[in-house]
């Protein structure tokens, strides 16, 4: 048995942030603003994963009003994610990601990324994929004020 889930996530870029995607601290000029972290890739496979198994959103799990989770490191927050579809009988198939930002080059990170969530998950980099790409300069995410990133997960049954 399994099922199919899709995430979205997007966050403003600005000042005086790290930018953490997939856990991986990577160098740049601005950062993501939100209540964790900000990884957008992460809410997004988290996300991808909760909705596969009909368990609402990572907004559900951690809210943005509970100042436990203020400055939450994302990959402590899919550990969890990853536990709760274990209890609820699954496990994942494959993850497929895509990262949406004008800048900075994500190519050199991709890899570090994979590794880290595959790790976080408790499956082979094999079944991790994360791509990065532009939108030519259009939009939020082309004018650098922002990133997103959408995620397909598939869950199958850990039986």
């Amino acid at each position: 048995m399994f099922r199919i889930g899709h995430g979205y996530d997007v966050h403003k870029l600005v000042e005086g942030r790290k930018l953490i995607l997939g856990g991986i601290d990577i160098p740049h000029t601005t950062g993501l603003l939100g209540h964790s972290d900000a990884d957008v890739l992460a809410h997004a496979v988290m996300d991808a994963m909760l909705g596969a198994l009909a368990l609402g959103d990572i907004g559900h799990l951690f809210p943005d009003n509970d100042d436990r989770f203020k400055g939450a490191d994302s990959m402590k927050l899919m550990e969890e994610v990853v536990r709760v579809c274990r209890e609820n009988g699954y496990i994942i198939g494959n993850i497929d990601a895509t990262i949406i930002a004008q800048a900075p080059k994500l190519a050199p990170h991709i890899i570090a990324m994979r590794e880290n969530i595959a790790k976080v998950c408790g499956c082979d980099v094999s079944q991790i994929s994360v791509k990065a790409t532009t939108e030519e300069h259009l939009g939020f995410t082309g004018e650098k004020l922002g990133m997103s990133a959408h995620a397909v997960a598939l869950m199958v049954s850990a039986e």
